[in-house]
């Protein structure tokens, strides 16, 4: 439909953008004076996708080197782990040292949006992240994916990693599949994790659905899969699979949040003119994570739209991935963290914290619901709310099981 329009509008948006900066620095202006903040309004390709770059973590008074690495990897998705080098502080003068997993969303945003995530949560331990693929650059030999495919690769990772010592955290749509996904561990006679924390997440869409809830529940599957799947054209390795492509998700976002973009673009244009390099960086970074976004294999897109917000199938009892079935209270020896904002648009309000009578098994003891004052969704996990309020508390949860 639009997708190869839109990618030969944007080539052609990169070039005037490649002029702008050459005809700025013929006049003596700065050489990149606002065309690297055109370039933020571009979807990147997937090589130009903002790294991580988490060189060291602030804990306390001394700063702490960071090494990342791959730890394991499939077709849709790597496995990033973000390792703390060794603390030669005394023992006696340290908390544990935990080990945590982010499990990301695949929601038309890469994981690097989490970048804060990861960084506050380095102060506790060991990282490990799901890193999600652009499907635009999956070849179709790989198969397709859908969202059972999603369970399946975190109760892989989980295994992989060792599963009974980790605190999983599972972030927006994430928190639907990450909840299956140690059902299955626990239904196996696994010990799933040693704590799960769903933050902003559609665990029962069926309660104070939002704008883009209802929107979705009234529109059939095959309204979505006729009007905003599309074909991924040459030259990306992916081309002739069926997506989402990540323009749509990146106008939705933008419709729903639009303060959000409107901050960030406040901030650069704010260090541009007080001359700050650092902010300039800084914004210029946050900008670039927000527009990293990624096309999502039709089949796991449609599955979300089915089982999620039309069956509400995880909410009802009625999920089977694989011809297994997902039993939330089947989860008995874990602890279990919902966390929600009050001002989120995106997550209605109790859908996260439906997850607690959904868990019946975890023990009165090993739970806590958190409802944050004045937070949206992107304070979730970004942002001062995330660092002085949620992050903190979530630490003390854990530190205390």
């Amino acid at each position: 439909m639009w997708y190869a329009w839109i990618e030969a509008q944007r080539n052609l948006i990169r070039a005037a953008g490649a002029w702008a900066s050459f005809g700025a620095g013929a006049w003596g202006w700065p050489a990149r004076f606002g065309s690297d903040w055109l370039s933020t309004l571009l979807q990147p390709h997937s090589a130009e996708v903002p790294p991580f770059s988490i060189a060291s973590v602030t804990i306390g008074s001394r700063t702490v080197p960071v090494a990342e690495r791959v730890a394991d990897s499939t077709p849709f998705c790597v496995l990033r782990h973000f390792s703390r080098e060794p603390d030669s502080a005394p023992r006696t003068r340290r908390r544990k040292a935990l080990d945590i997993l982010i499990c990301a969303p695949l929601a038309g945003h890469h994981a690097v949006m989490l970048r804060e995530t990861v960084q506050a949560l380095l102060q506790d331990g060991d990282v490990y992240l799901t890193d999600w693929a652009d499907a635009r650059d999956v070849p179709l030999a790989d198969g397709g994916f859908g969202l059972d495919d999603y369970v399946l690769v975190i109760e892989r990772f989980l295994r992989k990693i060792g599963s009974e010592r980790i605190h999983v955290v599972a972030v927006c749509q994430a928190t639907v599949p990450t909840l299956a996904a140690l059902a299955l561990l626990a239904s196996d006679g696994a010990t799933p994790a040693a704590s799960l924390t769903l933050m902003g997440g559609p665990i029962d869409a069926r309660l104070n659905p939002t704008g883009l809830a209802r929107f979705a529940q009234s529109h059939s599957v095959d309204w979505f899969r006729r009007t905003l799947i599309d074909t991924v054209p040459p030259p990306y390795a992916g081309a002739g699979r069926r997506v989402y492509p990540g323009y749509y998700q990146q106008a939705a976002i933008a419709a729903a949040y639009p303060h959000h973009k409107w901050e960030l673009e406040a901030d650069y244009w704010s260090s541009q003119a007080a001359a700050d390099s650092e902010g300039i960086a800084r914004s210029l970074r946050q900008m670039g994570e927000y527009a990293a976004v990624l096309d999502m294999d039709e089949h796991y897109f449609l599955d979300t739209l089915q089982v999620i917000f039309h069956e509400q199938q995880l909410a009802r009892g009625t999920w089977q991935v694989k011809g297994r079935d997902v039993r939330p209270q089947a989860l008995s020896s874990i602890a279990l963290c919902t966390v929600e904002g009050a001002r989120d648009t995106i997550t209605g309000a109790q859908q996260t914290h439906a997850a607690q009578a959904l868990c019946s098994g975890v023990a009165e003891g090993k739970r806590l619901g958190l409802t944050i004052a004045n937070c949206d969704h992107y304070g979730l996990f970004m942002g001062p709310t995330w660092r002085d309020e949620i992050h903190p508390a979530v630490a003390r949860f854990w530190q205390r099981l």
